[in-house]
């Protein structure tokens, strides 16, 4: 990059930064009990004091509900720009290659399979286990696909395939499911960013850090993959072993997020075409950090829409995503033509 394109890059990173404080702000502060954000920053920054049940609220919901937030969009926003850049497909994703799907059958397995049995810490871990389980086993049967056939398109076909196939057998086990496991499933399937905290927010934290490092490192190799796998191959890239880390890096941060949060969709599909649109820019070393911060900033608004302000109601998240998404998949759709131009 040149002087003048770093000066703007480094101007469009602050603007999303500062975009994103605010936002956090906001989040934090609003909803049915309203805490002054003034207080919240005095209270985490010096000595003044909150009321006990303003404490409670700040520490044990909404603090760890932002930073699931903040998790979430920039694993699902960056994992959705690695799929459509090494699948050169505008409309490519986790969803899209059936990692998603893997990681809701473990959940419908845990949720379905063993109806009443699902509750206390048996259904809370035993639920990110089997979501777990579920990514991995997909992202191993891709990279075995990716052994035997090197035409991309054809895994992408496999994988909307076996994505279908998990739906399908999801699909099944909601049929023949007793009334309270289904109403489990149904509720875990809308999402949720405020069932994470404590040992589990670590947990996920620390499942999704090496996730987005893997995808920073991977920048060379993408910029190189959208430009088609020979001429990749002609620069000296390695293309199988950056399949390797991006199939990688999206498994671990698609897989851990269903897990946690139940499916959130469009985040990955939208964020990235958004944040093309807002900064002009094609270049993955500019692209995956600002599509972090963007994917951060889409899931804090969305968690702010969905506590209705004002309201004690609280929507699902994944409805609120979908209503944010939808519009810029439709967008993407009739002017695909000029995306990866």
């Amino acid at each position: 990059m040149t002087r003048l394109s770093k000066s703007k890059f480094l101007f469009q990173i602050i603007l999303l930064a500062v975009l994103l404080v605010v936002l956090v702000g906001l989040d934090i502060s609003l909803g049915t009990v309203k805490i002054p954000f003034r207080s919240i920053v005095g209270f985490l920054f010096s000595d003044s004091v909150l009321s006990r049940q303003q404490e409670l609220i700040l520490l044990d919901f909404r603090i760890p509900r932002v930073v699931t937030a903040l998790l979430a969009g920039a694993a699902l926003s960056v994992s959705g720009l690695q799929m459509q850049t090494i699948f050169r497909n505008p409309l490519a994703g986790p969803y899209i290659l059936g990692i998603s799907s893997g990681a809701s059958l473990g959940a419908a397995l845990v949720l379905l399979g063993t109806g009443a049995m699902a509750t206390g810490i048996f259904a809370r871990w035993g639920i990110v286990a089997a979501a777990w389980i579920g990514a991995a086993s997909v992202m191993f049967i891709l990279l075995l696909v990716t052994i035997r056939i090197r035409n991309i398109m054809t895994i992408l076909i496999l994988g909307i395939m076996f994505s279908s196939g998990l739906s399908a057998v999801i699909s099944l086990m909601q049929y023949f499911g007793n009334a309270a496991a289904l109403k489990s499933f149904v509720i875990w399937s809308m999402g949720s960013l405020g069932a994470v905290s404590g040992s589990a927010l670590s947990v996920m934290l620390i499942a999704i850090v090496p996730g987005l490092l893997i995808a920073l490192l991977s920048v060379k190799g993408l910029n190189a993959m959208m430009l088609g796998e020979e001429y990749a191959g002609s620069l000296g890239v390695s293309v199988r072993t950056t399949r390797v880390l991006v199939f990688a890096s999206t498994s671990i941060l698609a897989g851990t997020v269903t897990a946690f949060c139940g499916p959130i969709g469009f985040i990955g599909i939208a964020v990235p075409h958004i944040t093309r649109f807002l900064t002009g820019r094609s270049d993955m070393r500019f692209l995956v950090p600002a599509t972090l911060l963007v994917g951060m900033i889409v899931l804090v608004f969305s968690d702010i829409i969905s506590q209705v302000p004002g309201s004690d109601r609280i929507l699902p998240i994944n409805a609120i995503t979908s209503l944010i998404g939808i519009p810029v998949v439709v967008w993407v759709v009739i002017s695909s033509k000029k995306l990866f131009n």
